[in-house]
């Protein structure tokens, strides 16, 4: 086999099995989301749902304590490394929503925050 034409099927093979992946995991877990906390972002900064779903989001953080608060859902909790933090809401209205780091990690920390977008 032509060693060019093998390494774009290998490329291609990779990248479809990496979104494969990323699809298996959604459907593996239904209703949950994972969110992931890092120094001065959260991952994936957006979030939808369905009005009257329930959703728990996973909550992990890479590198230090940081806070997770969502005052439209009266949620406050912290996301230690090495830890899953569990939240578990059911939104009764559609919107969108914001929730943000409140524990200070340094300068960047105000442009901490995400998305939630609850859709009818």
């Amino acid at each position: 086999m032509n060693r060019r034409l093998f390494i774009a099927l290998l490329t291609a093979g990779s990248a479809a099995e990496g979104a494969f992946a990323l699809r298996h995991v959604w459907a593996a877990a239904p209703g949950e989301v994972s969110i992931q906390a890092s120094k001065f972002e959260f991952t994936p900064e957006t979030v939808k749902v369905k009005v009257g779903q329930p959703v728990t989001f996973v909550l992990t953080s890479i590198d230090r304590i940081h806070g997770f608060k969502m005052p439209d859902f009266g949620i406050r909790t912290d996301i230690v490394p090495d830890q899953e933090t569990r939240v578990t809401i059911t939104p009764q209205k559609a919107g969108t929503f914001a929730f943000f780091c409140d524990i200070f990690c340094g300068d960047g920390h105000e442009d901490m925050a995400g998305t939630l977008v609850v859709e009818a």
